[in-house]
């Protein structure tokens, strides 16, 4: 089942949110992209608050909102893309370390070779989607609307 836009808007509405920075990243050549990658927000103003707990006080569910711009650099050209990452999403985390994902707007998701339903590289994932990924690390794309863009193909 998909979750409507507005009832993601509803959800993400309120108080109690904190700051959910965002760290720098690298990657090696191989990893994500055929060259060596580094990551780096240029603006981030992404909040977070917990909208579910399990009955032992640990977190399931976290709302996650706000500016993201993510500048991905090729590390070995230079050649560099500026990100939008800015969407906004409901994260709710199983005790087993899998995480299922519902957004609106755009994310920054990297794939892992043979890790997840799109071939390893970086991409921005734009509209209305769910995510799961999976304990091992293996993610599941399914876009109910929107697109994707390829980012290694921006910065080769």
């Amino acid at each position: 089942m998909y979750l409507a836009a507005a009832t993601l808007l509803a959800l993400t509405a309120g108080g109690g949110w904190v700051p959910a920075p965002s760290a720098p990243w690298d990657m090696l050549a191989g990893a994500r992209c055929d060259f060596a990658v580094h990551g780096e927000p240029v603006v981030d103003e992404v909040v977070k608050r917990v909208v579910a707990t399990d009955p032992d006080g640990s977190v399931r569910t976290v709302a996650y909102k706000g500016d993201l711009v993510v500048r991905v650099t090729n590390t070995g050209t230079g050649a560099s893309y500026d990100a939008d990452a800015g969407g906004s999403a409901l994260v709710t985390y199983a005790k087993g370390g899998s995480q299922h994902w519902k957004v609106a707007g755009p994310v920054l998701v990297g794939f892992a070779e043979n890790g997840g339903t799109l071939p390893r590289g970086l991409y921005i994932v734009d509209g209305l989607y769910t995510l799961d990924i999976s304990a091992t690390g293996y993610k599941t794309l399914t876009l109910q609307a929107g697109s994707v863009d390829p980012l290694c193909a921006r910065i080769d």
